[in-house]
């Protein structure tokens, strides 16, 4: 906080071991000698007129998340960083792995001072340091005077600093300085094991860390895009037009790498950095892999158009940035002499589900997907055609005039009615001998003579579902004198598994 000059110095309070205390001070308190972890009473005696208000932790949960949104433009590496309330000064900061990114930026020291300046100009004021250590960043952040570390250069500058700079605890602080250790310097020539049984393992690790004997790694609050492609602007850009443009643009500079690989796109985003920090992230889901930019450009508009709203630009944005989170290997189209790709049968009906889970959500456009089952009404389910691969079962099937469907390899016998109902339903049926096919059922208040009639086909019970109480099914295709065709199942073994078996239709074939 930066304070108001005309204004009494302004805090954050917050309840901590049973007293209020400090928690945030503006820069004019600090110079004053007000301190976090201070009580409020002490506070007060020294500025009777102190503004205070209650710390807020959610609010500054979310300003954090909003400002690691922001820092995507300079890196895909950003993690939150949540100390423990026992780590003495404490307060919830950023680790940005920025290796190969700084050249980008004209430096180190150049990306150092624009991080800074953008969020100086949004109303924030950062601590920040750049060194060969998460560590010893955070350490120089927060207690050093030197933002750029020179590679190599941060062992023997970290030596100054208070201890504090190694996120140690409160209390080990103040057993450390009661001992007259102050400095990292003080313990870092001290031999390891006396310090190891007086203050424990924890201490040394933090000291190795920020030294950079032990590794420590940051985990980014966002999986790495396996590729990603960007453009800045000299001038922002607003128009719905020149998103698509650009969008068109970045997919056709991913379309080289993804045909190198073989790849195709399943889920995307598309990252919109405003000039006033505010980040807004569009992300799409394709039934099939994509490649081309137009469908790319299809799916985002699309997913725009669902807002309901016009997409809100702000001041412009001056960084676009395409992501492609999720991949999947595909066939790469073979080109004729003149140069020309034929398109998959099933491209057209994939790119409509892209439109229509765009534009209506992804979960409300399903398709049908073979069940670990051979029970025929669970032997489906309805999943989201962007979820999840392509299974070689989910290929597209061609049904022929003359009742046989067509998969690619040569026309097969229909075996299955072409309506099956959810729940079978039961009907009145007779037959010539208890395990024969019907002869006439009564179904929907109506009689129904069986002229043909083919089967049985025996479907057990599923005995791990259905306990013992679970009876077999045997099927019939019957056909009736007006050559409706119907799929019958009678449940239940006659004189093994009971001595009345039921009837059920379960399915139309015409």
């Amino acid at each position: 906080m930066n304070g108001r000059p005309d204004a009494p110095p302004i805090a954050a309070i917050a309840k901590i071991k049973n007293a209020m205390r400090l928690v945030a001070v503006d820069a004019c308190g600090h110079m004053a000698g007000l301190r976090t972890e201070q009580t409020l009473s002490d506070a007060r005696a020294l500025f009777p007129d102190l503004d205070v208000f209650d710390h807020d932790a959610q609010a500054d949960a979310a300003l954090l998340a909003a400002v690691a949104a922001w820092c995507d433009r300079y890196t895909p590496l950003v993690a939150l960083e949540r100390l423990p309330e026992s780590v003495s000064g404490s307060c919830a900061g950023l680790f940005l792995d920025i290796s190969g990114c700084a050249h980008l930026f004209g430096g180190e020291e150049a990306m150092l001072a624009d991080v800074t300046a953008r969020l100086r100009v949004g109303g924030l004021m950062a601590q920040a340091a750049i060194a060969d250590t998460p560590g010893a960043a955070w350490a120089f952040a927060r207690y050093g005077e030197k933002p750029v570390i020179a590679p190599g250069e941060h062992g023997k500058d970290l030596l100054d600093l208070p201890l504090a700079g190694l996120r140690l605890e409160g209390e080990m602080l103040d057993m450390l300085r009661k001992l007259g250790l102050r400095t990292v310097g003080c313990i870092a020539g001290l031999p390891r094991a006396p310090l190891a049984a007086r203050f424990g393992n924890g201490l040394l690790l933090r000291l190795d860390q920020a030294l950079g004997r032990v590794e420590e790694a940051i985990s980014p609050r966002l999986p790495v895009p396996e590729l990603s492609s960007e453009r800045i602007f000299a001038e922002p850009i607003a128009l719905q037009e020149d998103i698509e443009r650009t969008a068109a643009q970045l997919a056709g500079n991913l379309r080289q790498r993804l045909d190198e690989r073989q790849l195709g796109a399943r889920q995307l985003e598309l990252k919109l950095f405003r000039v006033d920090g505010h980040v807004v992230t569009i992300a799409v889901r394709a039934a099939s892999p994509v490649y081309h930019a137009d469908r790319i450009v299809t799916l985002f508009r699309e997913r725009i158009a669902g807002f309901h709203e016009d997409l809100d630009a702000g001041f412009g944005f001056d960084l676009i940035r395409l992501n492609i989170v999720e991949s999947e290997p595909r066939q790469v189209e073979q080109a004729d002499l003149g140069g020309n790709t034929g398109k998959n049968h099933g491209e057209a009906f994939s790119s409509l589900v892209d439109r229509l889970g765009a534009r209506l959500g992804t979960d409300r456009v399903q398709r049908f997907v073979a069940a670990d089952t051979h029970i025929p009404e669970r032997s489906y389910s309805l999943v989201a055609p962007a979820t999840g691969r392509a299974a070689a079962a989910d290929q597209a099937v061609f049904w022929r005039e003359d009742g046989a469907v067509e998969d690619g390899g040569g026309p097969q016998v229909l075996t299955r009615p072409v309506v099956l109902f959810d729940r079978p339903e039961q009907v009145e049926a007779v037959a010539e001998v208890p395990d024969g096919p019907p002869i006439r059922f009564h179904w929907r208040k109506t009689l129904y003579k069986i002229t043909r009639s083919e089967g049985p086909e025996r479907i057990a019970c599923e005995w791990w579902r259905d306990g013992r109480g679970g009876h077999s099914r045997d099927y019939f295709r019957v056909e009736d004198e007006e050559g409706h065709r119907f799929w019958i199942f009678r449940q239940g073994l006659f004189e093994r598994e009971t001595r009345n078996p039921k009837w059920f239709m379960h399915g139309l074939f015409a």
